[in-house]
């Protein structure tokens, strides 16, 4: 018998989980997670916005910038209708093909995320290693073609999961463990063999993991190389640039790996852990990297303030 057709219920309707014992105070919790949404939308808006209308900033760090800005846009943009609708009017239910929707585009979009922010340590490396041939190694052109390319291999890589998701059936009950879909919560309702759960749980570690491991293997190389510059107020400028990026790299990776750490040895533990780790590896990222990077990329904080001036001139 295949493995799609264990059962013959089919479960229309999946309800996610807000927090447990916390609903008699959703509405007012709804208030700072908007904010959070607002913020973390016209922060990224911002820098989309700035980087597309100042040509001083058409140059490569900015570019990937902005794709880190979209990526960060399109995945809080992902999770708001389900946040939104359980934290202000305690909807949780969602249809099956709006939640594997939902997991896709949460994957996809932090997949880009993941990559972007790869290839902005390759970017780093290059310019510490070869400033010299860095801008004609990294011309707009070549920029422009590494977005497109990694915008559609996150979208093919990801595109079999909801496909596959698709024709599951579902006989593990329909209740998911927060507040919006993501694979392996689905997965785990799923009446299909455990060898399809096990190969699309070490697919999305893989994917997230390998990408971890190049960025890791970035910085190595770009401290040997730092450390070998005869000058020491040398070494600090690359390194200051380096600690940004790096703490961008933790802001996006320490939310997922503690979430993936938390579902292996704390399987009977509070689920409240689990769900606060959710959530802030989907609002902290999208939250704080526009304010990372404009603390710490002068160009982009002095238009900032320009314009801040010119609307209160």
């Amino acid at each position: 018998m295949s493995t799609f057709n264990i059962t013959e219920d089919k479960i229309s309707v999946f309800f996610l989980t807000g927090i447990p014992r916390m609903e008699h105070v959703y509405i007012w919790m709804s208030i700072p997670i908007c904010l959070i949404y607002i913020i973390a939308a016209l922060g990224n808006s911002a820098i989309l916005i700035l980087i597309k209308t100042e040509p001083s900033l058409h140059e490569p760090m900015y570019y990937f910038l902005s794709m880190l800005a979209f990526s960060d846009l399109c995945l809080s943009f992902s999770t708001l209708p389900t946040m939104l609708r359980i934290f202000l009017f305690n909807a949780t239910g969602i249809s099956t093909d709006a939640c594997i929707a939902q997991e896709f585009f949460i994957h996809t979009f932090g997949a880009m995320e993941s990559s972007v922010l790869v290839i902005m340590s390759f970017d780093h490396f290059l310019a510490i290693r070869n400033p010299l041939r860095y801008s004609s190694i990294l011309t707009n052109v070549r920029v422009m073609q590494i977005r497109l390319i990694f915008a559609i291999l996150s979208f093919i890589f990801l595109l079999p999961l909801p496909i596959t998701l698709r024709k599951l059936k579902y006989c593990k009950g329909n209740h998911l463990s927060y507040s919006f879909c993501l694979l392996q919560d689905i997965m785990r309702l799923a009446c299909s063999d455990s060898r399809i759960k096990v190969i699309f749980g070490f697919f999305v570690a893989i994917l997230s993991m390998l990408d971890f491991l190049v960025i890791v293997m970035s910085y190595v190389l770009i401290l040997k190389t730092v450390l070998g510059i005869a000058s020491h107020q040398e070494h600090l400028k690359p390194l200051i640039t380096c600690v940004f990026h790096f703490c961008a790299v933790l802001i996006f990776y320490m939310p997922i790996i503690s979430m993936s750490i938390a579902h292996r040895f704390a399987k009977h533990g509070s689920p409240i852990i689990r769900i606060l780790l959710a959530d802030i590896f989907l609002f902290v990222s999208p939250l704080m990297n526009p304010i990372v990077y404009c603390v710490k990329t002068r160009q982009i904080w002095e238009r900032v303030l320009g314009k801040l001036r010119l609307k209160k001139a």
